[in-house]
């Protein structure tokens, strides 16, 4: 069994300790915000923060991880209101959203520790890959999240949190003339 903290709770696997850490988040926790991409590392869909540091979940087993900090997506903040997350609605540089989740985590942890990078300093800390091609808009997005961070800025333009998990997963009544 490997004991470790996820998105501050504790988790302990029944899994092997061999088992990567993105299939133990994934199927065993259920926190698909980390995505499986390529499976080798070369494109950052997988990545989370393992006391604070971005690493690419598929490539770290549980193992690796026991007894440390993980923070996933779903765990950047509970209401989307984390600057990265924030800045990258407001930058409209998202596109079909899949590698977002990995790229918000790099961010994240370069922002933490530099809140004023350079476009070279991202390129060097985000070396995620998107296939829709977003990344002047993703500097331009992490540079903004990074003057919310000096409170230099605030951004009001991003759409408030949609619905929550809680609330798609209850079950809806059943409409008039609806077939049972």
């Amino acid at each position: 069994m490997s004991r470790l903290t996820v998105n501050g709770r504790a988790v302990e696997f029944k899994l092997d300790p061999q088992t990567p850490l993105l299939w133990a988040l994934r199927d065993a926790a259920n926190l698909t915000g980390t995505k499986y991409g390529c499976g080798s590392g070369d494109c950052g869909a997988c990545m989370v923060l393992v006391d604070g540091e971005a690493l690419r979940a598929c490539l770290v087993t549980l193992a690796e991880v026991e007894g440390r900090q993980v923070t996933t997506i779903e765990g950047l903040s509970n209401d989307r209101s984390h600057p990265v997350q924030q800045a990258l609605v407001a930058e409209q540089a998202i596109q079909c959203g899949f590698c977002t989740p990995g790229i918000a985590i790099a961010a994240a942890a370069l922002l933490a520790r530099n809140s004023d990078p350079t476009p070279e300093d991202i390129a060097a800390a985000v070396p995620n890959l998107c296939r829709c091609g977003v990344y002047p808009r993703l500097t331009r997005a992490i540079m903004r999240a990074g003057r919310v961070m000096r409170r230099l800025e605030t951004i009001s333009a991003a759409p408030a949190p949609g619905i929550t998990p809680q609330d798609a997963a209850r079950a809806v009544p059943a409409m008039e003339g609806d077939n049972k």
